[in-house]
């Protein structure tokens, strides 16, 4: 049993896990079980329970940790079968100990309304989260300088994907079991074993099984849409979430957008779903698949195409098919869904016959694209030079001669980390060199200028970067090569 230490770190000392150094690869739980000795208020008539609590809650008399819980059974078992129960104390109070009795217990057990007794408290494996169990399994001199574990993973349904250190190798099957263990939802943990686009251009990567089954077919939830499909295939990362929603945001109902490098489509599908049109490509043939079958999905046929084809053509070719599509007259209904109409008009039966919704509402293909998104990191930089000639003879689509702008450019890319604004700099430079006109840091809305976001840390000296800017005049215009 673990003695109550004294002095300010009694708490965090407390309730840390034994410190187990078994053998490698060896998991055994039940070395993780560790009994407490605390003291409790034991309340003769549980109605007042709550009372006590709050009153003990004041001069912080109670425990007060997440994950236990507070009120208890009384440790007598006779008196644990006519309901009475405890109330778990902080661990500076001991039952055999008055002197350490706040006043609040004090005047309880004086009126007979409450007891201090002793109370064992066990913790077990389960209770221990995956970082308290790695660094009591983990040697120390493994932990980098900020105490640091391998905890990171990039989950795709019930896959956990890792990237593990080599000096973590020896561990790998431990540290996988527990991520199991800790994590509800994980199912399958798998390592990578080579880097991404090594061993192809579709940015897939070989992997070896941790722990769990060999099965990669997975179901994904984001930004209110469901992807479904084969990790091993295809590129996904869930730590992306956030910057598919950002740039999501900015697409307005109406607009057109390219995404050039599309996936399996956690851009497009989302910005369908707001009534954004989307022309949506990507080059790995399994990616297109599952992007063709998440439309469907999600239900935003009318809104996004997919295309696969080499992104290089695509831009262009995309400008070409959306002017197109708005000459003919495409377009998207909106309008109430099956189950608006059934309840506006109950008596209806459906027909089989393609009749005009009451209240729906016809919304036209732009002519123009609004966005490009170039999510390739590690290459769509040198993509930007395809945009010479983007609108070639079409300079009456946009101002002076109308309302309308041209295209606003998202393109990621990776740098080196630095301290100052050398990153921004080296990324402007190379925007400047593939499309031919020299872009300057600043704002994205300004003529000339690349606003440049930070989206994550990739590596502890590479980041994530997101450079957008408007195609200059020069390059849209300019004769196609």
């Amino acid at each position: 049993m673990a003695d109550i230490p004294a002095g300010d770190d009694a708490m965090s000392s407390l309730f840390r896990p034994p410190v187990i150094r078994s053998a490698l690869g060896v998991l055994d739980k039940s070395l993780f079980s560790k009994t407490i000795n605390l003291a409790a208020a034991a309340v003769a008539d549980k109605r007042n329970i709550a009372a006590w609590r709050q009153k003990l809650l004041k001069e912080n008399s109670l425990l007060g940790l997440e994950r236990i819980q507070g009120v208890v059974s009384h440790p007598d078992q006779t008196l644990a079968s006519q309901g009475t129960k405890c109330l778990l104390l902080n661990p500076n109070i001991k039952a055999q100990e008055p002197e350490t009795w706040t006043p609040t217990l004090q005047e309880g057990v004086a009126s007979k309304e409450i007891g201090v007794v002793p109370y064992d408290l066990l913790l077990d494996y389960d209770y221990w989260s995956y970082e308290d169990v790695m660094r009591s399994l983990l040697p120390s001199d493994l932990r980098d300088e900020h105490d640091g574990i391998p905890q990171g993973f990039n989950q795709a349904g019930h896959v956990a994907h890792m990237n593990l250190r080599e000096r973590y190798l020896p561990y790998k099957k431990l540290i996988a079991q527990v991520i199991v263990d800790k994590n509800l939802s994980v199912k399958t943990v798998i390592n990578k074993v080579a880097n991404v686009g090594t061993e192809s251009e579709f940015r897939t990567f070989a992997y070896e099984v941790l722990a769990g089954p060999d099965d990669l077919n997975v179901e994904a939830r984001e930004n209110d849409c469901i992807f479904r499909f084969d990790y091993s295939k295809v590129y996904w990362n869930s730590k992306l979430e956030g910057e598919h929603r950002r740039l999501i945001n900015l697409f307005q109902p109406g607009e057109v957008v390219c995404d050039v490098m599309a996936g399996i489509g956690p851009f497009a599908v989302p910005a369908g779903k707001k009534g954004v049109f989307v022309w949506a490509n990507d080059y790995n043939p399994e990616s297109y698949r599952y992007l063709d079958e998440n439309i469907k999905r999600n239900k935003v046929r009318q809104y996004v195409r997919p295309f696969n084809q080499d992104g290089r053509t695509f831009i262009r070719e995309a400008a070409d098919l959306v002017y197109a599509a708005s000459t003919n007259g495409e377009h998207a209904v909106s309008g109430p869904n099956r189950r608006e109409q059934r309840s506006r008009h109950p008596d209806s039966k459906p027909t089989g016959k393609s009749t005009s919704i009451p209240g729906s509402k016809r919304i036209p293909i732009p002519s123009t694209i609004s966005h490009f998104i170039m999510n390739l990191p590690a290459s769509a930089i040198t993509f930007l030079s395809h945009f010479r000639g983007l609108y070639a003879g079409r300079e009456q689509l946009f101002a002076p001669h109308t309302g309308t702008r041209l295209p606003m450019v998202h393109v990621h890319c990776f740098a080196p980390k630095a301290d100052d604004d050398t990153p921004f700099t080296d990324i402007c430079e190379r925007i400047s060199t593939e499309i031919g006109i020299k872009m300057k840091f600043g704002e994205a809305e300004n003529a000339y200028e690349v606003s440049i976001l930070e989206v994550r840390n990739v590596a502890p000296n590479k980041r994530m970067f997101c450079a957008s800017f408007r195609v200059p005049p020069e390059v849209a215009f300019a004769d196609r090569p």
